[in-house]
């Protein structure tokens, strides 16, 4: 029998944790910083501008600096990503983003290390690995770690 009770009952409190993580006021936080970055005009504006520049920037990277324009866009990249940056929302976002992040990186390790502390977690933290990688990489190795 492929359902068995207790992979059930797995199934259920998973739903349980979810609906707790979704309910949580980081998350809560976390859509209402998105709502602000989305919803801001000026927010908008910035990082329209940045990603337009951006494919500017795709195109002189091809070159490097023997590109004729190599300064100028560097120089407005770099002005149009401080601008967009050190917009509020912007960081707002940032940082409701990685406050959310950790709280799943968290999530996750506990559940690993409940079934069993050789389970590598691909947080991308290394604060919440064991491993020589700095987080589980699920590369089977091939970063050097001892997967």
């Amino acid at each position: 029998m492929l359902a068995t009770m207790e992979r059930m009952q797995i199934l259920d409190r998973a739903d349980e944790l979810s609906s707790w993580i979704l309910e949580s006021d980081v998350a809560e936080n976390y859509r209402q910083c998105l709502y602000k970055l989305q919803s801001d005009a000026q927010t908008q504006k910035k990082i329209r501008d940045f990603t337009k520049m951006k494919e500017s920037y795709e195109e002189v990277q091809r070159f490097g600096r023997y590109h004729p324009d190599y300064k100028k866009v560097m120089k407005e990249i770099r002005e149009l990503k401080r601008d967009m940056d050190m917009d509020e929302n912007v960081a707002e976002f940032r940082r409701a983003e990685t406050e959310l992040q950790d709280l799943l990186d968290h999530v996750s390790t506990l559940i690993g290390g409940a079934v069993s502390e050789q389970i590598k977690v691909p947080t991308g933290n290394p604060f919440f690995s064991g491993s020589s990688c700095g987080g589980g990489c699920g590369s089977g190795g091939s970063c050097g770690c001892s997967a």
